[in-house]
């Protein structure tokens, strides 16, 4: 049978394996290696035994750790809300700055847009007055949230000045807790109500941003 050929880069890696190890493969094996394979030694067979108790704790020290860093890599709670606040932060980086088109539905018509978004989300939703504090509802919009559906109050001042309101329906969470998170140039105040979770978002910073959130709050819990 004639000998595979080679292309020519793998004939030269061979060319080279055999200049250094040709010569040791023409020697004699030693005689003590030979019998070492024919009569294995009861320390070989101990070392035998110690690698094959090593390869299992190992194999099972890495499932375990494995184990041990996809519990900690789950989101928990206040992981869900913060990956929610960034995403109502993004949201309202988008839409805030739109002059022709901020709003799919106009505060026009305010109850078709509160029951289309709280029929779409399967949860009641409403955007809280907020006229006494200077700002006054634009209307609101659908959007694809990261369980499901969530809605975007917008809110504006007479100087333009912009806030959003986002909401979704809360799954798989019981994180309660007024969280403030700060996103670049976006201030967002971020917590649940019952069986929604909310987001308030501006383009200011957290000492602005607190009184309306805290009026947010208690007017969404009455």
């Amino acid at each position: 049978m004639s000998e595979p050929v080679l292309p020519p880069g793998d004939r030269a890696i061979d060319a080279e394996l055999q200049a250094l190890f040709g010569p040791i493969g023409d020697e004699p094996v030693p005689a003590r290696l030979i019998a070492a394979v024919d009569r294995p030694s009861r320390r070989r067979l101990m070392w035998r035994t110690a690698a094959g108790l090593a390869v299992f704790l190992v194999g099972g020290g890495l499932g375990w750790l494995a184990h041990g860093q996809y519990q900690a890599s789950r989101p928990d709670d206040g992981m869900h809300l913060a990956t929610l606040a960034r995403g109502a932060a993004l949201a309202h980086r988008v839409f805030a700055v739109e002059v022709r088109h901020p709003v799919e539905v106009p505060a026009s018509d305010e109850g078709h847009l509160v029951s289309w978004l709280s029929r779409r989300l399967g949860v009641p939703v409403r955007p809280p007055p907020l006229g006494d504090l200077g700002y006054h509802l634009v209307g609101g919009r659908l959007l694809p949230g990261q369980h499901g559906p969530a809605a975007q109050f917008m809110y504006e001042t007479a100087t333009g000045d912009r806030l959003t309101l986002y909401a979704t329906a809360a799954t798989g969470t019981t994180e309660t807790a007024f969280r403030f998170l700060q996103d670049g140039e976006t201030a967002v105040f971020y917590w649940l109500d019952r069986d929604v979770a909310y987001a308030l978002i501006g383009a200011t910073d957290r000492a602005r941003l607190l009184p309306v959130a805290q009026k947010v709050y208690e007017r969404l819990e009455r």
